[in-house]
């Protein structure tokens, strides 16, 4: 049995609570927030789970083993530390921190205190990325050579943090999770259109080993509402399109082919068009995949997929991207002790 308790009873929290309550391995036993309208709302939904507006009663509490994190952004890094100095295993969401060097003051803690840790990169749960991700790895869109990815929509705006630390942790978790590996190099260009200092919309450029690359377009202000990322590979293309109610994967059986032999230069590349194929995926909720692996690694010791290095990953792509932003698009590279 696992004791927890959620820190964060907001927008995402209540999904937090939701998935937690319902293991009948965990004991979630208090909620924190300061928001009392919030803490009301629990009573009425969940009236056995204990409530208080001081995280503190939390870190105090030995009888906790676990804490869920699901503050505002900039408030992450702060509460996992404090959750770690207090002996507590953590999930925290997305984004691990909102600098490298908080990022890695955590990875340093978890390596002194052993506590499992998880940061909350939801899209790697998917059973859709699963199941592309397998596409991958097995060779069956043979040697990938580009992806790219939109995440966009009209609202919800944020005010303390921009559309790319906002949106884009999804799409370079995903990135990072399909390639497993990190980019050489990243450029960023964006602009703040309805409020001074955050980027609405922005655009990421990713460079990868081998001549792979990346981009990622994420907007706040923009009349479609987009969810989809597209893997183009010597052999085939895919595209995960997460708004599809039904067809989550399409596979494109598409391709330029050069033929062994030819007699002019019109017959050195072919294009290939064959079938398009919707695999059929068992479908269920990745939120109550990802909070089942986190306990699931508290109980059996185990490292979580997305553990406080890979977050660290994420981070440092987005920190460069943000650099970026500030330079006008100029390239940040990586220094070589990059993997």
């Amino acid at each position: 049995m696992v004791t927890m308790a959620v820190i964060g009873y907001g927008y995402w929290g209540p999904n937090l609570v939701r998935n937690f309550a319902s293991f009948p391995d965990v004991n979630l036993k208090t909620v924190c927030d300061i928001n009392s309208d919030a803490l009301e709302l629990l009573g009425k939904r969940h009236p056995d789970i204990g409530v208080t507006t001081d995280s503190d009663d939390v870190f105090s509490d030995d009888s906790v083993d676990a804490v869920v994190i699901a503050l505002p952004a900039e408030l992450h890094g702060e509460f996992a530390r404090q959750a770690l100095a207090s002996g507590k295993h953590v999930f925290v969401e997305k984004p691990l921190a909102m600098s490298v060097a908080e990022s890695e003051e955590l990875v340093q803690l978890v390596e002194q205190t052993g506590q499992t840790f998880m940061v909350g990169h939801l899209l790697l749960f998917h059973p859709a990325v699963e199941h592309l991700k397998r596409l991958i790895d097995i060779g069956e869109l043979g040697q990938i050579y580009y992806l790219y990815s939109q995440r966009l929509n009209l609202g919800v705006v944020r005010t303390r943090e921009n559309s790319l630390w906002s949106l884009a942790p999804h799409d370079v978790s995903l990135m990072l999770h399909l390639l497993d590996e990190f980019p050489c190099a990243v450029s960023a260009n964006g602009a703040a259109y309805t409020q001074e200092g955050i980027e609405d919309t922005v655009f990421v450029h990713l460079d990868f080993s081998e001549r792979k690359m990346a981009h990622i377009h994420v907007s706040w202000l923009d009349p479609h509402r987009t969810r989809r990322m597209t893997v183009v590979g010597k052999k085939k293309m895919a595209v995960f399109d997460d708004t599809d109610p039904v067809e989550k994967i399409k596979i494109f059986d598409k391709g330029v082919e050069t033929p062994f032999t030819y007699s002019n230069y019109g017959e050195a590349l072919t294009l290939r068009f064959g079938d398009i194929f919707a695999p059929n995926i068992e479908m269920a909720e990745p939120l109550r995949l990802e909070c089942r692996h986190f306990v699931d690694c508290i109980l059996e010791k185990k490292q979580p997929i997305t553990d406080v290095s890979f977050g660290l990953d994420v981070v440092r792509v987005l920190d460069a991207a943000q650099q970026s932003l500030k330079q006008s698009g100029a390239r940040i590279t990586f220094g070589d002790d990059i993997d």
